[in-house]
């Protein structure tokens, strides 16, 4: 949006008669207002823009870092300066195209300037103390009479940095804070007795088994619960992390042993969100792969329940990927399945199409294939897949001890019993496997 000259907006308030103020503010050596104070006798304040005027004067990168901050915030922006950047000018604000020129902050609750010129800045600086409007000068922090703090945000919690006047060290101390509040050292749960808003429920894909490997977002969900419900192949390590209150549930949810069946999850989780808590569903893995996700999301849509679906780093791609096997490659595959085993190929509700996967995808990847890896393996090759494909079974991936047998399809079931390989695994069959002796050793 573009305009010439600055308007008042209809819902500002006409000016309000001054108070003459006593003592009077003191200005040192040509510094505006009290900038030389001692950083100590600064007063840390958040600010609510929405929907309040801010004048930014400058029109290059740092104006662009200042108004994307002020957008988020919800102010209204003005931009004044004769060149602008084309990104800050596709940005949702007023542009002038021209000069500061003084009255330019008529309206204005917080001003910016941030040009390249030190005699505009100060004359910037110079309006708004003349009309009480804070303003943050980008080239003289001595001579600014605000700062803006470099700032970490994790969900709605926001921590604002200042450092005596030195940028590089209040960045550094953000991104220590910003890495301590995604890992759960600090406390995030609301605290404040009727604070909290109505329950929800959080479906949380945990990743393949190492703890790092959650997402970051995953990580502050489960940080801000009330209640979790964790599966067996979750990171559990995270849980010892939690805040000594909440509540632990074990879902227990493994091939062939479950503490709580599915209806029971499904009730469990809704119950609680209804009661006003928030639910961290926990899964290991991506919750939409074979993690019964969907089953509880739309539960909660029947159930009138706020949720949201976290994904996760599944172990079909991750544990492979650890193990030196990528399940694509240039040159070997463009393709790959993954496929449930959990069922005898040769059971009546299996419905996994053998015939085109031993025919079809140059990878596969079996889930949950340990209990059934002979019959799997002579499936495939009845069906047309190579006895000499290679294959990969992959115990424990990604966490610290970690097992690989390497084999082909007509080995495997002899290979995995001398080898007693127990779940968790994953099976990848194909040529892919053979870059383990390269990548696997990196």
């Amino acid at each position: 949006m573009s305009a010439s000259a600055l308007s008042t907006p209809a819902d500002v308030p006409a000016p309000r008669p001054r108070l003459t103020p006593w003592p009077a503010p003191r200005a040192s050596q040509g510094q505006v207002g009290a900038a030389c104070q001692p950083y100590s006798a600064h007063y840390p304040l958040a600010l609510a823009l929405q929907g309040r005027r801010a004048i930014v004067v400058g029109g290059g990168q740092v104006a662009l870092r200042r108004v994307r901050g002020l957008l988020e915030s919800g102010a209204d922006v003005v931009v004044i300066a004769p060149e602008i950047d084309a990104e800050l000018a596709a940005l949702p604000v007023t542009v002038l195209r021209r000069r500061y020129s003084d009255g330019d902050l008529s309206a204005a609750w917080l001003a910016h300037a941030v040009t390249s010129d030190r005699s505009v800045n100060a004359a910037v600086a110079a309006e708004a103390e003349r009309n009480r409007i804070w303003c943050v000068r980008a080239d003289d922090a001595q001579a600014s009479a605000a700062w803006t703090p470099a700032v970490a945000r994790h969900g709605e919690v926001t921590v604002a940095v200042t450092a005596g006047g030195d940028p590089r060290r209040a960045r550094q101390l953000r991104t220590a804070i910003e890495v301590a509040l995604a890992d759960g050292t600090l406390p995030v749960r609301r605290r404040r007795p009727g604070q909290a808003p109505a329950g929800h429920v959080a479906l949380i894909g945990g990743g393949p088994g190492d703890p790092e490997l959650i997402t970051v977002l995953g990580r502050r969900l489960l940080a801000e619960a009330d209640v979790v419900v964790t599966d067996k192949l979750a990171p559990r390590a995270l849980l010892a992390r939690l805040d000594p209150d909440v509540e632990v549930i074990d879902a227990g949810k493994a091939p062939h042993a479950h503490n709580l069946t599915q209806d029971q999850i499904n009730h469990l989780i809704i119950a609680r969100a209804l009661a006003g808590q928030r639910v961290a569903r926990l899964k290991g893995g991506d919750p939409f792969v074979f993690g019964r996700g969907g089953e509880e999301a739309l539960a909660c849509v029947r159930a009138g329940v706020p949720f949201r679906v976290v994904p996760g780093l599944t172990s079909a791609i991750a544990v492979p990927a650890y193990a030196g096997i990528p399940v694509t490659h240039r040159g070997i595959t463009q393709d790959f399945a993954v496929v449930s085993a959990h069922l005898d190929p040769s059971h009546p509700g299996a419905t996994v199409d053998w015939e085109s996967l031993a025919r079809g995808p140059g990878t596969l990847v079996l889930l949950m294939a340990v209990a059934h890896l002979d019959r799997v393996a002579a499936e495939l090759i009845k069906r047309g897949r190579d006895a000499a494909t290679p294959v990969a079974v992959i115990r424990d991936g990604t966490m610290p001890g970690q097992q690989v047998l390497t084999s082909t399809l007509g080995d495997l079931a002899a290979d995995a019993e001398r080898a007693d390989v127990m779940p968790p695994a994953v099976v990848v069959i194909g040529e892919v496997v053979r870059l383990r002796e390269t990548l696997g050793a990196a």
